[in-house]
């Protein structure tokens, strides 16, 4: 069974200014700023969210929210996004009309944690519906260089808590997926490495193979 590894990412760095913001946006109490600039404010959902509406994060920002901390998540490298790209081609036609290939959105684990995956397919869903619920989450990727150790440990600890059936872990320099399925506590029953070779049979969609070849680009260098 896997288990949580620590280490967290750095904390996004508000200012005065976005101290300010805030409490004009009530997402914040005036008294409250210099826990915020301490980095020992912690905030939820609806708060995270509203930072985006006031203009105190923006869309592009490479930030989600984990256990109540606004966090950097890791630059996008080049293998990064054509392993995006390649895995977004593979899924999307397969299961078009079937599931939703959500790439890059948020899947809101609880009140406190919003992690935003690189893929997520998720059942479908009416157009205007809202948010999906964990339960239908069918799987999540995360594609990892720089960020495996967040992406294996406590990343994939909240997936597990959550509930979430099934997460990939694409390791861009190892070359291997790993599957994690079977959520117990925080960690997974069933754990199944591929690599180049390999082929991946979706398990809600057992009619869908993807070739590790197809996604993986080679280790430059």
């Amino acid at each position: 069974m896997t288990t949580a590894k620590t280490q967290m990412p750095p904390k996004w760095p508000f200012s005065p200014e976005d101290c300010e913001a805030m409490v004009a946006a009530n997402i914040i109490a005036e008294g409250e700023q210099s826990d915020v600039l301490a980095g020992t404010r912690s905030f939820n959902v609806d708060e995270y969210l509203a930072m985006e509406v006031a203009g105190i994060l923006h869309e592009d920002d490479r930030v989600e929210l984990m256990d109540g901390e606004i966090i950097i998540t890791a630059p996008i490298g080049d293998p990064h996004v054509e392993g995006t790209n390649r895995l977004t081609m593979g899924l999307a036609p397969a299961l078009a009309g079937r599931a939703i290939v959500q790439v890059g959105g948020p899947i809101y684990l609880n009140d406190r944690s919003a992690p935003q995956p690189d893929l997520a397919v998720i059942q479908m869903r009416p157009l205007g519906s809202g948010r999906a619920p964990l339960s239908e989450v069918y799987f999540i990727i995360e594609i990892a260089d720089s960020s495996l150790r967040y992406d294996s440990g406590l990343k994939l600890a909240r997936y597990a808590e959550a509930g979430i059936p099934e997460v990939w872990i694409a390791n861009l320099r190892a070359r291997e997926v790993t599957i994690h399925s079977e959520p117990s506590g925080s960690g997974y029953a069933t754990v199944h490495v591929y690599r180049p070779g390999d082929s991946i049979t979706l398990s809600a969609f057992p009619d869908v193979s993807l070739a590790v070849a197809d996604f993986m680009p080679p280790v430059s260098g």
